[in-house]
């Protein structure tokens, strides 16, 4: 009998070890000296005293294994920015980024990638979790859905520490979410359930959700029957939520024509931004069939689509853990009230260590993801630096930061007067 029993112990001892394993596999795609990505700082306008870099990165991409709520496994990718040629012990840091409409995403180091290298180049560990279904992942994205969010965020963390352990890499313990628009409301998924189901594995040291849809039911759904510039959202986490709950009816039943059969089309992971919006009624609502407009409007509380939407709010909990929300009272896109009713929500619910960040009055949502990164960065640093509940961080810097918005606000006013110009000559030219 023993060897028999041998054999079953070394079988069930490798699937639990398999099962313990998140990593599927990792290559590198991009290296930069320090020298290279103060260039890149350069181009970009961002003076160094505001951002330093004191490192180079190299940055590789993962694939990992994750599940959905029902247990079902997916394989899902992301990015991981690592800091080149640092001995020390360095905290690792989540960012979630905004929303994606293709399922391939490149690796260029722009946009919110290069907010990742700027926090890579001074010193923290980057993990860029894809989300399900974008990147080099299985199935279509479960659009603003909070666990699957959630659960590609602590895998990707699971599989990087697996790599870090790998090459070698030093970590102390500090683990720091953040994200913007979307990665917001990711980030604070991420946060909550961290916090509630795997407290002893991720011990969090703060959080920095930035502009994201906090309460759709309440101050984000007002854009849902007004005319919005981006129409997208809506039909995007409908046929997102079916990936998750596969409820009735099919989400194409709740659409009136033409969109109960043009939306699947065009929601086919190779269309972006301008090319879905521009098919879209003005009004997002107006997809919806008279009846279902009725029954969400007077908060009809069988409605199973608005029970989903509430199920994804993540406004209305206590965080243990440091945290800082960033907003901008001009975001054309995310309504900068999620974060007053989030800040209000978790105070009257006993938070203690909760910051509220207005980045800037006059930016729309493109500006404000580089200021409000700016501010988690000081924000993130204060801890690094000893703090335990978390600053705004340095003052000169804050200032500085300051002087920048004061050029920028001048350069948008200088930007919007010569649009209504051309538009006024435009008109003008169509009455002669």
């Amino acid at each position: 009998m023993k060897p028999v029993f041998f054999i079953v112990a070394f079988f069930m001892g490798s699937l639990l070890s398999f099962a313990g394993n998140k990593l599927i596999s990792a290559e590198k795609v991009h290296s930069l000296s320090r020298e290279e990505l103060i260039e890149r700082f350069r181009q970009m306008k961002v003076p160094s005293v505001i951002m330093e870099v004191t490192n180079g990165i190299d940055v590789y991409e993962l694939m990992y294994v994750s599940s959905f709520p029902d247990g079902r496994e997916v394989k899902a990718s992301g990015i991981l920015f690592v800091p080149a040629g640092v001995d020390k012990p360095l905290p690792l840091m989540v960012y979630h980024h905004g929303t994606r409409l293709r399922k391939q995403r490149k690796i260029d180091l722009t946009g919110e990638q290069f907010i990742c290298s700027a926090f890579a180049g001074d010193g923290y560990i980057v993990a860029w979790p894809d989300y399900f279904g974008i990147g080099k992942g299985d199935g279509f994205h479960p659009y603003q859905h909070a666990e699957t969010e959630a659960q590609a965020s602590m895998d990707m963390i699971r599989a990087s520490r697996e790599f870090l352990d790998e090459l070698g890499v030093k970590r102390n313990e500090q683990l720091f979410l953040t994200g913007y628009s979307q990665g917001g409301h990711a980030a604070m998924s991420a946060h909550k359930f961290m916090q509630e189901r795997h407290p002893e594995e991720f011990k969090i040291t703060a959080s920095a959700p930035m502009s994201g849809a906090y309460d759709m039911t309440g101050v984000q759904s007002e854009v849902m029957f007004q005319p919005y510039e981006y129409p997208m959202y809506l039909p995007y986490i409908l046929l997102g939520y079916y990936e998750v709950y596969k409820y009735n009816p099919l989400p194409t039943r709740l659409m009136r024509a033409p969109y109960d059969t043009l939306i699947p089309r065009i929601f086919n992971g190779i269309n972006d931004f301008d090319d879905v919006n521009s098919l879209l009624p003005e009004i997002p609502g107006d997809i919806f069939t008279d009846e279902v407009i009725q029954r969400y409007r007077s908060n009809d509380t069988t409605f199973h689509l608005r029970k989903l939407l509430e199920d994804n709010n993540v406004y209305d909990w206590k965080p243990e853990s440091p945290m800082m929300l960033c907003y901008c009272k001009a975001d054309e896109q995310v309504t900068y009230k999620n974060s007053l009713v989030a800040y209000k929500a978790m105070k009257k619910r006993g938070t203690k260590h909760l910051k509220k960040t207005h980045a800037g009055p006059k930016f729309d949502h493109n500006t404000c993801a580089i200021y409000a990164s700016v501010y988690t960065k000081y924000f993130f640093d204060s801890f690094r630096k000893g703090s335990k509940y978390g600053r705004r961080g340095n003052s000169w810097k804050r200032f500085l930061l300051d002087m920048s918005k004061m050029s920028v606000n001048k350069q948008m006013r200088k930007a919007r007067k010569e649009k209504e110009r051309k538009a006024a000559e435009a008109e003008a030219g169509k009455s002669r």
